[in-house]
């Protein structure tokens, strides 16, 4: 972490163990500490009331942060990010969604809402830094700020933050890069934060899934888009069934297809529409979502789980941390989704789009357009790109 020297460093506080534990790390560094507690969107109940609220931002996580703030003796606000929230990160997946790709909200949130609109915020109250409790690590080299992986290999979330500037990296503090999780909980309680005292031990879940879904995501596309049901197909063209609507799948997915004798059949198709279905594929094997044609409003699904592996993938939107090209192509480590192991491949320049391309070393499971391809090189994020 870098030098206090009574800096003033905002830090986002949610409530939960690594925020609050970074906020305590950087008092005990000297910094000139204020909390903030960022507000953002709910959806509404059936009566346009505030529902069960975003896990992000509730009113108990709320109330454990302000605790933390007056245990710490530091300064502690509310800043009102709701309206933002709402069309940048809430509207951005509805509308993903629509076109029938899966997008990672937690990407955006990153890079427009805790280090966008909090940054913006912060240097207004002249602070001069932004500090959050992601796993990760940043170093100085020269006028570069590098992007680097946590050293708690399990938490790191580094993946998360490939889309962020130079000038949001610069102002940046992750106070947590370099401790393990075992040791944030120790430090927890050495401090004798709320988390770990009485009635409130262990009460504190991990905020792993997307904040603003209370149910699934399944159930919250169904509340806010108006869904199209279409043709399920196979790889030979043949009518299996119907389903209820493009975005409520993702490629991969193999339950709650709704197919003869799923649960949902009965209810969604008609006997009619499964005439050429063979015998083979009504048996045995379970199927696999492989893909979506959004033109035709298909859903195409396949028993032969092989045919989800590709060995190759198209980009868009990349984004380079450094600021500066390299030259392709170029060999990298890279991974697709967040608990995937690092892979080999290859990042071409596709001339015909004037995107890229990249290639892998090993065929890869399931690539799902909307999410993120992030590239490393050794403990560093280069960089990454958003899936076509």
């Amino acid at each position: 972490m870098r030098k206090s020297k009574n800096k003033k460093v905002v830090c986002a506080m949610s409530g939960g163990v690594d925020s609050s534990v970074t906020a305590a790390l950087l008092e005990r560094a000297d910094f000139d500490v204020t909390g903030v507690f960022m507000k953002f969107w709910s959806e509404p109940d059936k009566n346009g009331l505030v529902g069960v609220g975003n896990r992000c931002c509730s009113p108990e996580a709320e109330v454990r942060a302000r605790k933390v703030a007056k245990i710490l003796k530091i300064p502690f606000y509310v800043f009102n990010f709701e309206k933002e929230f709402k069309k940048r990160i809430v509207d951005y997946f509805l509308t993903a969604h629509k076109k029938g790709i899966t997008p990672n909200p937690c990407v955006v949130c990153n890079k427009e809402i805790k280090f966008g609109l909090l940054l913006e915020k912060a240097l207004t109250l002249s602070a001069d830094f932004v500090a959050t409790g992601h796993y990760a690590r940043l170093k100085n080299v020269g006028s570069e700020t590098k992007l680097l992986k946590a050293k708690d290999k399990t938490k790191d979330q580094s993946y998360f933050l490939w889309a962020l500037s130079q000038k949001q990296l610069r102002r940046t503090l992750f106070p947590l890069g370099n401790y393990r999780k075992t040791q944030v909980r120790e430090l927890a309680k050495e401090l004798k934060l709320p988390f770990f005292s009485g009635l409130d031990r262990n009460k504190v879940p991990e905020s792993q899934e997307i904040c603003f879904v209370d149910d699934s995501i399944g159930e919250f596309l169904r509340r806010r888009i108006k869904l199209k049901p279409g043709k399920i197909i196979n790889t030979r063209g043949e009518i299996l069934g119907k389903h209820q609507g493009l975005p409520l799948y993702t490629i991969g997915q193999r339950k709650g297809i709704g197919l003869p004798g799923g649960p949902a059949f009965a209810k969604t198709v008609s006997f009619a529409e499964v005439a050429s279905a063979t015998k083979a594929e009504s048996a045995g094997k379970p199927y696999y979502v492989l893909d979506k044609d959004i033109k035709k409003n298909f859903l195409v699904i396949s028993k032969n789980e092989r045919d989800l592996y590709k060995k190759e993938l198209f980009l868009k939107e990349i984004h380079w941390i450094s600021n500066k090209s390299p030259r392709l192509p170029l060999k990298i480590k890279t991974k697709i989704r967040y608990r995937q192991p690092l892979v080999s491949a290859v990042l071409y320049p596709e001339q015909k789009t004037k995107g890229y391309k990249l290639v892998f070393r090993v065929s890869q499971r399931a690539v799902t357009p909307g999410q993120s391809a992030v590239f490393f090189k050794g403990r560093e994020v280069l960089g990454g790109a958003i899936i076509k």
